[in-house]
């Protein structure tokens, strides 16, 4: 009987993510071996790590803004069955707020006990303001849809002269016109169920569409993780190497201890919530994208822990677009106070409690694929910072990338689950048997 089970590891989704990481990371290190500048021998094998990682993460971006609407309104229309669904959105949020406040609290305590902004030797000459950053003016008026399908364009100059017109979506807004759309289509009563019916069906193509993007996934980590290591190394890395052992050091803690601490004293059993909910987890940090992970993570909520998907399909896509411990706490906490320990800058405790509001209240400014740049900016404008501070750190943002979007999807699956056991409405026999649902990754739930 071991060999079909080891048959099945070794054919398992999770194994070959694994694999893919473990080649991804050689031949990252040989590209950058071989020197990855043009015309060096390195340069071929970089350039084609970078442009798999691309395009599979291209793949999850086009895939995006369907994917939230539908799932968005079909949630919608599922949490109206339940009768305790004003209950469940509240405690839902309140989870959303409170592990948020852990984690930032965590972040400023490495910060002040680590200051890896008086540990680091990168130049000064390397701060640079972004080329983006949020306010709470932007992003309060990001709420507002500027159009039905929450697009906006952006126009570019190259250094030839040549103006080049890009299209990209608002997660935000996407979510605000789902929210209205499912709202309004449950009020319009018998003439919005044919509305529902066929967003039903939409979602069922557009998870069927993504879950063959997520077959390509160990393809897509090769390429992502081997991109990252060529081009980043080492050298960098080792100039911020406080900052960056501050942040995984903050990620690890409330990854592995605050949110086991958290299921423990809910009554449920730690290893059976990583033994669930590691897939999700796992392409997560190999994606860097929370929604792009989301179909995953919502099956690893339903079928592997035990969460009614009636409750699951509303908790799981809101979390997915605006519950981000490790990009919207942990990472700004962190950072901010690295970069005023960086210019010598005196941070009184009103500052501190200011980047305790904005984690826990502004955390939905880094929705979707935005990534924590909006959210670092925010932070720092917010407290009167020099945003020169962030070109110090965007050298090394993929690589803290990775453990923040983990994080994020971790806490994504974590609070639906805490909500559902103490609601009464955790299937506790599913919880328990910890299966990992291959099948239902590959071919999310219809």
């Amino acid at each position: 009987m071991a060999a079909p089970t080891k048959t099945r590891f070794i054919s398992g989704f999770g194994f070959q993510v694994l694999a893919a990481m473990l080649v991804g990371l050689g031949l990252g290190l040989l590209a950058r071996q071989l020197g990855t500048e043009t015309g060096q021998p390195g340069f071929v094998l970089a350039e084609t790590l970078r442009q798999v990682g691309s395009i599979f993460i291209q793949l999850l971006r086009v895939l995006v803004p369907p994917l939230v609407f539908t799932a968005i309104v079909a949630s919608i229309a599922n949490l109206a069955q339940l009768q305790n669904a004003a209950r469940l959105v509240s405690r839902t949020l309140f989870w959303f707020a409170a592990t948020a406040l852990i984690a930032v609290l965590i972040g400023i305590t490495l910060g002040l006990v680590l200051q890896p902004g008086l540990h680091t030797t990168v130049a000064v000459a390397q701060a640079h303001a972004p080329k983006t950053s949020g306010s709470w003016l932007d992003f309060l008026t990001g709420l507002v849809p500027a159009n039905i399908l929450g697009l906006t364009a952006s126009t570019t100059i190259s250094d030839t002269g040549a103006a080049k017109t890009a299209l990209s979506f608002n997660v935000l807004q996407i979510l605000v016109i789902s929210l209205v759309t499912g709202v309004a289509a449950l009020k319009a009563g018998e003439a919005g169920k044919g509305f529902l019916a066929f967003n039903a069906s939409a979602l069922v193509v557009v998870r069927k569409v993504l879950s063959w993007v997520i077959r390509l996934t160990p393809i897509g980590t090769i390429g992502l993780l081997g991109n990252a290591v060529a081009q980043y190394g080492w050298t960098t890395l080792g100039q911020l190497g406080a900052f960056t052992g501050a942040i995984y050091l903050g990620l690890a803690l409330v990854l592995f201890v605050v949110y086991p601490v958290l299921l423990a004293a809910n009554g449920l059993n730690p290893l059976k919530f990583f033994a669930g909910a590691w897939p999700a987890i796992q392409l997560g940090f190999v994606s860097r994208s929370s929604v792009g992970t989301l179909p995953v993570t919502e099956a690893v909520t339903e079928h592997s822990l035990g969460v009614p998907r009636a409750y699951s399909a509303f908790a799981v896509p809101l979390g997915a677009t605006t519950k981000m411990d490790g990009c919207a706490a942990i990472y700004p906490a962190i950072s901010a106070i690295f970069v005023a320990q960086f210019f010598g800058v005196h941070l009184a405790w009103s500052d501190y409690f200011l980047i305790v509001f904005v984690s826990v209240i502004g955390s939905a400014a880094t929705a979707g694929l935005t990534g924590a740049t909006v959210m670092l900016t925010l932070t720092l404008s917010t407290l009167g910072l020099p945003l020169e501070g962030v070109g110090l750190l965007l050298a090394i943002d993929p690589i803290l990338d990775m453990g923040r979007t983990a994080v994020n999807v971790a806490g994504q699956v974590l609070v639906p689950t805490i909500v559902a056991k103490r609601e009464g409405i955790l299937d506790l026999a599913t919880y328990n048997t910890a299966r990992v649902p291959a099948e239902a990754v590959l071919h999310p739930a219809e």
